[in-house]
């Protein structure tokens, strides 16, 4: 019926914004909105009609949530860095159907998740900086699901998103792009010391990670990075705790997915941290879940799994 039509991991530093201001940063994030322009470009060209984002600035203490509300429209300003982003103005359309389905089939496979379609919660800008950049036209409907989550198992986020797979290919009638918007290593810089590392990773460890891992990546090394995911989120600071990573691969065949990813905006660090545009092929996922190899319960591996 419907088709997964792209999938991507994702920046959304909020310097992107600034990019565009006069100002010290002016200019300084083109390839990365480059990157987002060049992914909605090809999403357009697949006919993709509803774009999915795992935003890890949305926090979430219970359960999955999906913001699935009709139509998004306001003003933001970013209560973590008030600085970088404010009074950004945005619209969009939502799409509630798609909201309320990919939640009945997550439930349907145990997974507890809610869909809002009647609320007046605003997106993040997990979802604002790159719709900003890829749907200025609102060409594309928008959900956002959350993906700051507290007390969940990276194991459940990977079914999460195995299961809204299966709601997309088995009883949706569109093409849909699923993207999880987050950093690789997320350190910030020190307090006091944010001007100086606007464009330098927190330390040398956490970069040489953040490269090894993307040459996994490219390598379809996937059995390997989803044994060390819940390391890596740990240990290396991870946004969000990598749920939307853990969501993507689920939606993608987990550790048997059999792709190497395309770098679309090459690695580059952001006041600490590190960050990319890169996609993730789509390809053939088996149907039962144990066929993914993702663990039948939770379990603990250096971090949350």
């Amino acid at each position: 019926m419907g088709k997964l039509a792209l999938a991507a991991k994702i920046t959304h530093v909020p310097s992107m914004y600034l990019s565009e201001i006069d100002g010290p940063g002016k200019g300084k994030r083109q390839a990365a909105i480059d990157g987002h322009v060049e992914i909605g470009r090809r999403c357009r060209a697949l006919g993709v009609d509803t774009i999915v984002v795992f935003d890890t600035h949305w926090l979430v203490n219970a359960g999955y949530h999906i913001n699935c509300a009709p139509h998004f429209q306001g003003v933001y300003t970013s209560n973590e860095l008030p600085h970088f982003i404010s009074n950004m103005a945005f619209e969009y359309d939502g799409n509630p159907a798609l909201g309320q389905l990919l939640a009945e089939v997550a439930n349907a496979h145990g997974v507890p998740t809610l869909a809002h379609p009647a609320t007046t919660l605003a997106p993040e800008y997990g979802t604002l900086v790159p719709m900003r950049y890829m749907n200025s036209d609102r060409h594309f409907k928008v959900v956002s699901v959350s993906a700051l989550c507290q007390v969940h198992y990276l194991a459940d986020s990977a079914r999460l998103g195995w299961a809204f797979r299966r709601a997309i290919e088995d009883h949706y009638d569109g093409n849909v792009a699923i993207f999880a918007s987050g950093s690789l290593s997320h350190r910030f810089a020190q307090n006091g010391t944010a001007d100086a590392y606007r464009d330098k990773m927190w330390s040398p460890l956490l970069e040489h990670l953040d490269h090894e891992v993307v040459g996994m990546w490219q390598r379809g090394e996937w059995a390997e990075f989803c044994d060390m995911l819940p390391e890596y989120a740990a240990k290396g600071h991870g946004e969000g705790f990598m749920h939307d990573t853990a969501m993507l691969l689920g939606a993608l065949g987990w550790r048997h997915y059999d792709q190497g990813v395309e770098v679309v905006t090459p690695f580059f660090p952001s006041s600490g941290t590190g960050q990319i545009n890169a996609v993730f092929p789509v390809s053939t996922m088996p149907a039962g879940l144990q066929g993914v190899g993702l663990p039948s319960t939770p379990a603990l591996a250096g971090g949350r799994l």
